[in-house]
């Protein structure tokens, strides 16, 4: 079973006094956290077999990146609309893009993502999914489909924290919490991305551990590798949603 809301169980609490230091719209303070400030699970066994599957980099972006990245956005995002209905009802109030052309600043930005998180034998997919949530927006639990994407996922978190839960789809007790900050950048790679649904909280279960992590308006920006039977040159597919 899932964490309850707002109770972090014996079996692996992590209440490091830094968290105390959010606020509503949101950056902890980061310094030297430990990565138990950032990731929590049901157990020592789930934490170490998602170790190098599971990662959060807080801090990745400085504050002129995220905004960078921001002002780039805005101006698309704004031409669409909220929707209601995702096409594999996982998303919740949401508006979203696939963009292939970006500043010289923004590629700058990318070409660090996949420095960090992918490895020199993946190819990428040309486009980047650009997820859009309004405050009241949700991710529900779900497993991306291996015929749009690779092994790898990779995201940034920018405007609002939030919360990534993910749980083993065949023991449910299995599970892993991420805390993402704005300017953070989250990995999902081979068993957390075959093995384990993940779901963005909704703001009214919006807890890390015994902490409550407000949801504004969150813009995800994620790269993906190419899935191993779809060529370079072939059409984009419906992107799953992260």
């Amino acid at each position: 079973m899932a964490p309850e809301r707002g109770r972090c169980p014996d079996s692996d609490s992590f209440q490091d006094p830094a968290l105390g230091a959010m606020a509503a719209s949101g950056r902890l303070a980061l310094g030297t956290l430990p990565r138990s400030s950032w990731v929590r699970g049901s157990g020592p066994a789930v934490l170490s077999r998602l170790r190098d599957a599971a990662l959060v980099r807080p801090g990745f972006l400085s504050t002129a990146e995220e905004e960078t990245l921001s002002r780039e956005l805005e101006p698309e995002l704004r031409r669409r609309r909220y929707e209601y209905d995702h096409w594999d009802a996982a998303i919740h109030g949401f508006r979203e893009t696939e963009k292939s052309r970006w500043s010289e600043a923004s590629r700058a930005i990318l070409q660090r993502v996949q420095a960090a998180a992918f490895s020199p034998g993946q190819t990428l997919l040309s486009s980047v999914h650009v997820l859009d949530l309004e405050p009241r927006g949700y991710i529900k639990p779900h497993v991306d489909s291996i015929k749009f994407c690779g092994a790898t996922i990779a995201g940034l978190s920018l405007l609002s924290p939030s919360v990534m839960r993910l749980v083993h789809t065949q023991e449910p007790g299995e599970w892993l919490e991420l805390l993402l900050e704005p300017g953070s950048l989250y990995i999902l790679r081979g068993s957390a991305r075959y093995d384990f649904s993940h779901e963005i909280l909704r703001d009214e279960e919006s807890f890390f551990g015994g902490r409550r992590v407000p949801r504004g308006r969150r813009i995800s920006v994620i790269c993906r590798s190419l899935p191993e039977e779809m060529g370079p040159g072939e059409p984009g597919q419906p992107p799953p949603a992260c």
